[in-house]
């Protein structure tokens, strides 16, 4: 747990492969996400991450922190391009491998992993974008590339709301970090 003062520990972990098509939508919202950073919309204490969805390098991305968000492409039956589905540590259920991710082995084992070891975060969330094409090539299909910014727009908002639910009170309210 962080001390009083400080502020939280935020990681944000695009996982995916620019050269497979819409596999690459999570490194894609963390560019958008560094842009925020770069407008100032989000602070720069705000980890941001790309990874290949290997489960030791997810745990060692997220470990430590007080909130990390995962975003995947993800499959599922009733495929809907660009749509995006959001997963909790709250949740009763979070996504298997096979459900969430576009990898054999990433995401899922990962929680599994990391829960069995206690390293999950102390509030983890997952962004599954549905995808069109994961085949070999770049660039996002038409439906997956449109979800990017509203996604980036609506994880900004939540990591701010996330900073005053955990910020210390000073003088009656919450500081800003």
């Amino acid at each position: 747990m962080s001390p009083p003062h400080a502020c939280p520990h935020i990681a944000v972990i695009g996982i995916g492969n620019v050269h497979r098509r819409d596999d690459g939508v999570g490194p894609a919202v963390i560019a958008r996400l560094a842009r925020h950073v770069e407008e100032g919309m989000l602070s720069l204490s705000v980890g941001l991450h790309v990874s290949d969805g290997e489960p030791a390098r997810l745990i060692a991305r997220w470990e430590g922190a007080d909130l990390a968000i995962v975003v995947d492409a993800a499959r599922t039956s009733r495929p809907a391009p660009g749509r995006v589905h959001r997963w909790d540590t709250g949740d009763l259920k979070l996504p298997h491998a096979a459900e969430a991710s576009s990898h054999g082995l990433g995401l899922g084992d990962a929680l599994r992993l990391a829960r069995a070891l206690g390293r999950l975060p102390q509030h983890l969330v997952v962004y599954g974008v549905e995808a069109a094409d994961t085949g070999f090539g770049t660039g996002l299909t038409t439906r997956t590339a449109e979800a990017v910014e509203p996604l980036a727009d609506r994880i900004a908002r939540e990591i701010h709301g996330h900073r005053l639910r955990t910020s210390p009170v000073l003088d009656g309210g919450p500081t800003s970090t």
